[in-house]
């Protein structure tokens, strides 16, 4: 790559079922150049995540899709080489959605923040004090609303929003019930982050394990997988427990209706007998919490009373392995792709 190269992840076609390395190609492109009020960026950081599978699809989602041959789309952790904005400066370190390429150009006003890499480390922004961490936050915050001595349980808890779900339910007093997939996450859980219970949900009698697991039931459970786990979860609700409804990751690679008996009546029942509030919701619903996220997390992770660990893929052209694998349930933490 020289100065004047920009290279870049496009998609080159839609996935049918999971995605394969042919959705993606691989292309170089003249450096972008910015105009008055905006900056040209260097990505170092680049930040993958579930939603991205979503964005692939053409359907009606809650932004538009990802076009076909148009850059993959990111946040990123961005180093600013060119300003043509007053409050910016060359060098300053910017959370941007410069997307998967090496160079981008944003209008000034549109930086999501300016990062201080002598607070906290600066790839946080893109996970436990960035949008994950905001996304647990908020949905715990407007949604969830643990209490003292209840029952919290979450799914994919070993992921950037569940870990994060977990140990803020904790500090709210709540206990927790973390479950993941895999011997080593699980015990993350338990002697890391300091769930009261962990569970593998691979393992053949995972629905009896989470039943004895919540002797009193579960007061809120914080949807990020769905599938069989979900399964086990639902009978185990109690009367007005609160489901966030963050994300569905077993059905992100489904490309038909799932086999078997309409489960929609039974679901319905339970929700009306019980009294249950089930709510989906985008991280950007609750921005008027942001500034508060900001102050209250970055105190937990100062006082080291929030804890994370991240996942580095190395290399932009590694990308798009990197969320195959994130799909699959591959990373531990936070899947990040150093840039640069």
């Amino acid at each position: 790559m020289t100065a004047t190269d920009n290279t870049r992840i496009v998609l080159a076609s839609r996935p049918q079922g999971e995605p394969t390395s042919e959705n993606f190609r691989v292309e170089r492109a003249p450096l972008p150049q910015p105009e008055k009020g905006q900056v040209l960026l260097r990505n170092r950081w680049l930040s993958l995540d579930p939603y991205m599978r979503g964005r692939m699809n053409a359907g009606r989602s809650y932004v538009a899709p990802i076009e076909v041959d148009a850059v993959m789309e990111g946040g990123t952790i961005s180093e600013v080489v060119e300003s043509l904005h007053p409050d910016l400066q060359p060098g300053d370190l910017v959370l941007a959605d410069g997307g998967w390429q090496t160079h981008a150009v944003a209008d000034g006003e549109s930086l999501r923040r300016k990062l201080d890499p002598d607070d906290v480390p600066v790839t946080t922004a893109l996970g436990v004090y960035g949008m994950p961490g905001f996304t647990a936050y908020a949905g715990l915050h407007e949604i969830g609303k643990p209490r003292p001595g209840e029952t919290l349980v979450v799914a994919a808890a070993s992921g950037p929003v569940g870990a994060t779900v977990g140990q803020i339910a904790k500090l709210r007093g709540a206990r927790v019930v973390g479950i993941a997939g895999g011997a080593r996450k699980v015990a993350h859980l338990r002697d890391d982050l300091g769930f009261d219970v962990a569970l593998d949900h691979r393992a053949d009698d995972f629905a009896e394990q989470l039943k004895a697991a919540v002797p009193d039931g579960i007061d809120v459970y914080f949807e990020n997988v769905g599938g069989h786990v979900f399964d086990a979860v639902l009978p185990l609700l109690n009367e007005f427990a609160r489901v966030p409804v963050c994300g569905l990751i077993a059905h992100y690679n489904d490309s038909a209706p799932p086999e078997g008996p309409d489960r929609l009546p039974q679901l319905m029942a339970l929700a009306l007998a019980r009294r249950l509030t089930i709510r989906g919701f985008i991280v950007f619903d609750f921005n008027k919490l942001y500034p508060e996220f900001l102050r209250e997390m970055g105190a937990w992770l100062r006082d080291g009373k929030v804890r994370y660990s991240e996942d580095i893929v190395e290399g932009l052209e590694n990308a798009p392995q990197g969320l195959i694998g994130l799909l699959r349930g591959e990373n531990f933490g936070k899947r990040l792709v150093r840039i640069a």
